[in-house]
């Protein structure tokens, strides 16, 4: 019997709270903790974040943006953390923008798929102070997650949550939602 499609989910709540296999933090560069999603997931799990970010940049440097590092979630009820770097949004230059952040829900799902996970969590990566419109990120998110997965047929996941932590995300992915069924 055929597994059944990844189902695309949309909640507004604080990412910190799921209780997924893997929630994704929309990090900087340095993955030593920021503001926004980025400060929330660091203090919600604890100083095991911070030392595994640590360790990983001290060995590879800093993340670039379009891509993604795997950590403990330490603290938190999800069993990973998937840091990625989004581009700061600069009115010129949308396209790559675009591209960037669709990097980084592709590369997340990767790691999605290399740690057997079969739920994860998304932020809208990019959206807070790196200022990406949230209109155009959500519909990034939406067709490079649902291009991932048309492309990819070698993954476990059940479930794609788009974590809205405010009521204006969220009715921008349960509109670009309802226009994927």
């Amino acid at each position: 019997m055929p597994d059944a499609p990844t189902r695309l989910s949309v909640v507004l709540a604080d990412i910190t709270t799921l209780g997924v296999d893997a929630i994704v933090n929309a990090a900087n560069s340095s993955l030593m903790g920021g503001g926004g999603v980025d400060g929330a997931i660091h203090a919600a799990g604890g100083p095991a974040i911070l030392a595994a970010c640590r360790t990983i940049v001290a060995a590879n440097g800093p993340c670039q943006p379009g891509h993604a590092v795997a950590t403990e979630a330490g603290e938190l009820p999800a069993g990973l953390v998937f840091h990625t770097v989004g581009p700061i949004w600069t009115d010129d230059g949308a396209d790559e923008h675009d591209r960037t952040l669709a990097s980084c829900y592709a590369r997340c799902l990767d790691l999605a798929r290399e740690h057997h996970c079969r739920t994860i969590a998304f932020p809208n990566v990019s959206t807070g102070v790196y200022g990406f419109p949230k209109a155009r990120a959500a519909r990034v998110a939406v067709e490079a997650t649902a291009g991932w997965l048309g492309r990819v047929d070698d993954h476990r996941l059940g479930e794609v949550v788009f974590c809205c932590f405010g009521r204006d995300n969220l009715h921008l992915y349960q509109q670009l939602l309802a226009e994927q069924r």
